[in-house]
């Protein structure tokens, strides 16, 4: 140790004058202490922490020592622990007697501890019966199980002495036979407070706690028993009772007599008996699971998981009544009833999505409450069932209708003044009252209950129009009949008008997409055809009126003098009062049409060739009159609005009055070029039978004019509606020209 000592003054020395060879070096031994004192301190550290290990290390090495000798001293006690049991083994085999007696003894000590209840089991077992009756049920258990334990007590001692004793078992059974009695008498019990718990709970929950105590019981000795059964092969009469799994049984029928005890009418008694039902059964589910949580899961030890078992309980038992009533013959608003409550109330916050509920369940977690392909079949006999009620809805709707066409007072008028009927609003009110029953099942469903309303529409609206014809075509037949044509004939144009307004309002409404269909476009063309079916129809009334009238145009006595376009003009005005309560786009149409029609019938007067003017005086005042009831014409139609078209339609008749107005025949080409160029569509047979009607153009002239309009024919570019295409010229037959003459003859 000295050496070591000396060494390291030695080395510290060397050290020191290693670090201190020049003067300036000096100034940094304060510099230099400190560093090496941190070594030195460093350097303790790690010894300590040797030190420490070295310790450990000596420690363990002792431990290790004195295990080794424990080891050798068992090792000697076992070896002779060895010997004296071999030394043993005859000595234990002489004991068989010994362990008989000890048998014996337990079984007799059993005996005579169980002395006292054998003697009174008749005593105990009316003791029981009587608490049983008083409802004292854990009192009455007790009894019960002292009973059955005295009994399988001997039976099992008995088992263990002679297992094959049959008579003394069926003895010792026989005596306690009332013991079974009553555990199945108090199982009734038991099983009735059950099947009360609802009420039992609200009004004595101790009762039911005593209820779930026993069975608690009764499960531990069950798995006592067939424990023991494992080890003995012996297990007592009417073990194991397996009363929890008969308390579940017994809780699930319940459950599923309320559900099914909910139908208090049936459909001959109550239309609405299944509305009544579904809110009956939702009412009753609700508060029970709401009784559930806040009181009977304090009832049920919490492993029991109550309230979950509740609720699968619950659900399981409305699926199973709701399949039930969806094999039934439902009609078309029960199954939508059904469904409705089945797909959106059941799990709605109205049921089991209640905030007392979702707390303690998760609603995404539940099973459908049908299966799909039953809910695609209830759809299905829906959609058939819908389709053949709805087409008779629509036939009781037009029948309804029609009545009304043949009624002696005017059909009502909207708030804007304009006719109509009560059809449009009892079918789109059908529509609407369906769609909104479909749109509470699901979107889908939705969809295709609008499709299906606008396929009926479309057969509907073809119907709609036959009738229409027909009503026009009875009408004919006598024309003072209805009363109130001209009116209702509007008001069926109106509903047309009304249709499209109702069909794009559901459709804005109930549909997601934004594409027409087909559908769309044929109820499109078919109103618009009954629309425009309907004008037409008005106006061959009018004409019809006007017949008489439009024959006297360009006659002699039209010529002489005659009101015919006056009398044409106040009949136009007096229908177009009535036909102002025509909806838009159809009454500008209308107004259009009929002016149309107006100048293309005084121009037919012209192209039938009734008068042929005599001198310059008669052409003269020939186009004067014209060119007045040109004016009128235009007068009138502008008055009702008929359009830009207006002046051109009545500038036809103006223009052909110029023709016949010209006094110079040398000039006569151009003018009809300046009405071939104004109204190009106008024909050859046309401009002939001009000149015949003014009656100075020789055979020549009229060949001149015609074959020079040929060469230089005007293109007609078809942006203007033709006046002259459908104007025909009546070709003058041998039989025409033979029965003019003989009427010339006869005169």
């Amino acid at each position: 140790m000295e050496e070591t000592s000396r060494e390291a003054v030695a080395t510290a020395v060397q050290r020191v004058a290693g670090m201190l060879q020049r003067s300036d070096q000096l100034d940094k031994v304060e510099q230099y202490r400190r560093r090496e004192a941190r070594k030195k301190a460093s350097v303790e550290a790690k010894a300590e922490a040797i030190q420490s290990q070295l310790d450990g290390v000596r420690t363990g090495l002792s431990q290790l020592h004195s295990a080794l000798v424990d080891v050798k001293d068992i090792q000697n006690s076992l070896a002779d622990v060895s010997k004296d049991w071999k030394q043993s083994i005859n000595t234990i085999e002489n004991l068989k007697d010994v362990k008989d007696a000890v048998v014996q003894h337990s079984q007799l000590a059993s005996a005579v501890e169980n002395l006292k209840n054998i003697f009174s089991v008749p005593e105990i077992v009316a003791e029981t019966q009587q608490l049983i009756e008083q409802a004292e049920l854990l009192q009455a258990h007790r009894k019960l199980m002292e009973l059955e334990c005295s009994r399988d007590d001997l039976l099992y001692e008995q088992y263990r002495m002679d297992s094959k004793n049959t008579s003394d078992m069926n003895l010792i059974s026989i005596y306690f036979e009332d013991v079974q009695g009553l555990s199945d008498e108090l199982a009734k019990q038991l099983w009735m407070v059950l099947q009360r718990s609802m009420v039992t709970v609200r009004r004595d929950p101790t009762m039911l706690v005593s209820v779930v105590r026993i069975i608690e019981r009764e499960e531990k000795i069950d798995r006592r028993m067939v424990d023991r059964k494992k080890q003995t092969a012996f297990i007592p009469p009417g073990r194991p009772k397996c009363w929890k799994d008969k308390m579940f049984d017994v809780l699930e029928a319940t459950v599923s007599t309320r559900i099914e005890g909910t139908q208090s009418v049936t459909r001959e008694a109550d239309k609405m008996w299944l509305v009544r039902l579904l809110e009956i059964t939702r009412k009753y589910v609700l508060d029970d699971l709401i009784v559930v949580k806040n009181l009977m899961v304090q009832c049920f030890p919490p492993h029991y998981n109550t309230f979950n078992r509740f609720f699968s309980l619950y659900h399981n038992a409305v699926s199973s009544r709701v399949k039930e009533l969806a094999f039934e013959d439902l009609e078309a608003n029960e199954i939508v009833s059904l469904l409705t409550w089945v797909l959106n109330t059941y799990k709605s916050m109205e049921m089991m999505g209640h905030h007392e509920l979702r707390t303690e369940f998760n609603i995404d977690q539940l099973e459908p409450l049908l299966p799909q392909d039953l809910v695609d079949d209830l759809l299905s006999k829906y959609v058939q069932t819908f389709t053949s009620n709805i087409t008779g809805w629509l036939r009781k709707a037009l029948e309804t209708d029609k009545k009304d066409w043949q009624k002696d007072t005017e059909p009502e008028a909207d708030q804007d003044g304009y006719y109509q009927t009560t059809l449009p609003a009892i079918v789109f009110q059908m529509f609407e009252q369906n769609l909104q029953v479909a749109a509470q099942i699901n979107g889908d469903f939705k969809e295709q209950v609008l499709k299906l309303c606008l396929k009926q529409m479309n057969t509907f609206l073809i119907r709609y129009r036959e009738e229409v014809v027909v009503y026009k075509e009875e009408h004919l037949r006598d024309r003072q009949l209805p009363l109130f044509y001209v009116q209702y004939m509007i008001a069926i144009i109106n509903n047309c008008q009304t249709f499209k307004e109702s069909i794009n309002s559901l459709k804005r409404k109930y549909s997601q997409s934004s594409e027409p269909s087909d559908s769309d476009a044929a109820i499109e063309r078919t109103l618009n055809e009954v629309a425009k079916e309907g004008c037409q129809f008005l106006l061959d009334e009018v004409f019809l009126d006007l017949e008489h009238h439009l024959y006297e145009l360009m006659t002699r006595k039209w010529l002489t003098g005659s009101h015919a376009v006056d009398t044409i003009c106040v009949t136009v005005e007096d229908y177009f009062n009535d036909f102002n309560k025509i909806k838009k786009p159809f009454n500008q149409e209308m107004t259009s049409a009929a002016l149309r029609r107006v100048v293309v019938e005084y121009v037919k007067a012209v192209m039938q060739k009734r008068i042929a003017f005599k001198n310059a005086d008669e052409r003269k005042e020939g186009a004067e009159r014209m060119i007045k009831e040109a004016d009128q014409f235009k007068f009138l139609f502008r008055k009702l609005s008929a359009g830009e078209d207006t002046d051109r339609l009545c500038g036809a008749i103006s223009a052909i009055a110029e023709v016949f107005k010209l006094t110079d025949p040398t000039l006569l080409f151009l003018e009809v070029s300046t009405l071939v160029s104004k109204y190009p569509d106008i024909r050859e047979e046309h401009i002939q039978a001009l000149l015949s009607v003014r009656g100075d153009a020789s055979k020549e002239m009229r060949q001149m004019i015609i074959g020079t309009l040929n060469e230089n024919k005007v293109s007609h570019s078809g942006v203007t509606q033709p006046i002259f295409k459908d104007i025909t010229v009546p070709t003058i037959t041998m039989t025409t020209m033979t029965s003019m003459a003989t009427a010339k003859l006869l005169k």
